[in-house]
């Protein structure tokens, strides 16, 4: 949680240019102009993995109009075009939920895909459950095998799955070998980052590839690795430089990427990741994964992923329309990369909506139902004509204007100089949001009362007004200088040791707010983000610093230097994503004038997670 004395309005991360769109709306339609370059043959699909579980439940599907059918033939209807299948070894040796997706069910939805015309991607996730950059357990039945009678595993049972598909007469267009294995598979053999060169992991991933490639040697299928971290281009390059430079694993022809903006990064990164990795590589690209918000509303008792804080930085909103002209800048992306290499993406789960017992495990709720394309009662939303409206060349293009422009929120305290925000989040017609630069009437204003107060100016670029509402209470006066990092910078901070694992992100889940600072390496590491605080009264002060992250450090504190030198510290202990948690120390003596506080870390390869909200005040 927030803790900061300075607290400025949470901006959203800026969306990819300004987006046009096609036919007045009405009340319920959506707009969406067409991607001029589109090709015919461009992948529009879908993940729905989760679909034989979710009818099994009593799921029922309805189209726009309220006609009640198959979820597939709603999507067709539409012009989804593939379907996207995960399969796990055995769900049956697993917590259960996640749609028990196992070869069998992935099976009977191929054939039911391909009745319609549908092509499909199978995702081997080579788990008895979810896999992904957190975990990727090895399948019980695997379990204490050597890294050679693992790659043999690997080879026997990807071969075994795809001559069943042959025999039923449904070989997959498209396979992935690994679910988002950023940090391997196969656990712990396959675990990345190691110290073999990463070579374990590149022998099982080779495995998996060749038994496919054996299957079928006139090459129907295409291969795929895919990756999460859509916007990480310095990621990207360095895990297959590896993979394929230098450990020889390169027979394949899709990279595929997963990509949420509230989580990757704005939609620019995506953009420059795509282009640079499909020229770099030779290889065709897809956005395998995707996902946009249509509310923030929750339909069950599971917290939902996706909310206002995913919202502001994501840059999309929270609508109907904002999902669809989300889901159309992410095509729009692909199909601007050079030379045709941007082949397609897919939406993921959006039939996913709050149905009772279809959870992330066993016993849990959805914490997906707001990010589905289906409401609450199961009718298709109106973002499904983006899959067949992008292709429509005739499709009258309306540019997008300025529909509101929110309202910023300070709290400080009486006497303190406040620091206003210097962009001001814009919405458009579209729904999308971009940060715009403002002026202010009044810049770093302060206020000896305790009150509610207005700042006045205007958005540049646009010549629109802002506000910015102040509230100032009487509370300690906070004397860190850029304490929770809003404008997503590390000035006002002083790193020492390895600075490449420390930076500043803007990322839901890993910032409290707009930013924070954030560490990680696939190396060992050890840094000391300080920063020195003068000008102090004598007295007693307390320092505190709120921390979310994997845990496993060696050394992970944070620490105060006051009254003659002395160094008091506390040991922090993160214990998982999001899991935000506040470390303090009080009663530090200063006598001096001023006062060193920081963080200190020695980490082992992979560590991660993020700090937040610095603060540092007198005591009364």
């Amino acid at each position: 949680m927030k803790t900061s004395i300075l607290r400025g309005l949470v901006l959203s991360a800026i969306a990819a240019g300004t987006f046009a769109f096609s036919a007045q709306s009405t009340e319920a339609a959506v707009q969406i102009n067409p991607i001029n370059n589109i090709s015919s043959d461009f992948i529009k699909g879908a993940d729905v993995s989760m679909l034989p579980e979710m009818e099994k439940l009593g799921a029922k599907f309805y189209d726009t109009d309220g006609t009640q059918m198959d979820e597939l033939q709603i999507m067709k209807n539409h012009g989804v075009n593939w379907i996207r299948l995960r399969i796990w070894n055995n769900p049956k040796e697993g917590p259960g939920g996640g749609g028990n997706t196992d070869e069998a069910r992935a099976l009977e939805m191929t054939k039911r895909a391909k009745a319609l015309g549908m092509k499909v991607l199978i995702d081997f996730h080579y788990s008895d459950w979810w896999a992904d950059p957190g975990k990727q357990v090895t399948p019980k039945a695997w379990q204490g095998h050597s890294k050679d009678q693992l790659v043999k595993d690997v080879y026997n049972y990807t071969k075994k799955v795809m001559q069943n598909f042959q025999k039923a007469g449904v070989q997959p267009e498209m396979i992935q070998i690994g679910n988002e294995v950023k940090s391997g598979m196969l656990w712990p053999i396959g675990q990345l980052p190691s110290q073999d060169g990463d070579k374990a992991f590149s022998e099982l991933m080779a495995s998996g590839l060749k038994a496919i490639r054996d299957c079928d040697p006139d090459h129907k299928t295409k291969l795929m690795v895919h990756l999460p971290d859509g916007g990480d281009n310095a990621f990207y390059r360095n895990f297959f430089d590896t993979l394929i430079n230098k450990n020889g694993v390169g027979d394949f022809d899709v990279i595929g990427l997963s990509y949420y903006p509230f989580w990757h990064g704005p939609m620019a990164n995506l953009r420059q990741n795509l282009n640079d990795i499909s020229a770099r590589y030779n290889k065709d690209v897809i956005v395998v994964e995707t996902a946009f918000g249509y509310t923030n509303e929750n339909f069950d008792n599971k917290k939902n992923c996706y909310g206002p804080d995913e919202e502001r930085i994501g840059g999309f909103r929270s609508t109907v329309q904002g999902q669809a002209s989300g889901l159309r800048a992410v095509m729009e992306a692909l199909a601007d990369v050079p030379n045709g290499r941007g082949t397609g993406m897919f939406y993921w789960e959006p039939d996913w909506y709050a149905v009772d017992g279809a959870g992330w495990k066993t016993g849990e709720g959805n914490e997906w139902d707001n990010l589905a394309m289906f409401d609450k009662n199961g009718k298709a939303l109106d973002s499904w004509d983006v899959y067949r409206d992008v292709s429509d060349k005739n499709g009258k293009v309306v540019q997008a204007t300025v529909k509101d422009v929110d309202e910023a929120s300070v709290h400080g305290s009486a006497g303190q100089v406040l620091e206003l925000p210097d962009k001001i989040r814009v919405t458009y017609t579209d729904d999308h949001a971009e940060n715009m630069p403002v002026k202010w009437e009044k810049a770093n204003p302060v206020y000896n009362e305790v009150g509610n107060y207005t700042v006045k100016g205007t958005v540049e670029g646009i010549n629109k007004p802002a506000v910015c509402n102040i509230s100032v209470i009487k509370k300690p006066i906070n004397l860190v200088k850029n304490a929770d990092f809003e404008k997503v910078t590390l000035d006002n901070w002083t790193i020492t040791g390895d600075k490449g694992a420390i930076d500043a992100i803007s990322k839901a889940g890993d910032s409290v707010g707009q930013g924070s600072m954030h560490y990680w390496s696939d190396k060992a590491f050890a840094f000391k983000a300080t920063q020195e605080i003068i000008g102090l009264k004598d007295g007693k002060y307390t320092v505190a610093v709120s921390t979310q992250g994997g845990g496993g450090q060696f050394k992970y504190q944070l620490f105060v230097v006051g009254d003659n030198d002395k160094m008091q510290s506390v040991n922090i202990k993160d214990d998982g994503w999001n899991h935000w948690q506040t470390w303090e120390i009080k009663d530090v003596e200063v006598k001096n004038g001023k006062a060193t506080i920081g963080v200190i870390m020695e980490a082992t390869p992979g560590n991660w997670g993020s700090l937040d909200n610095f603060e540092f005040y007198r005591q009364d």
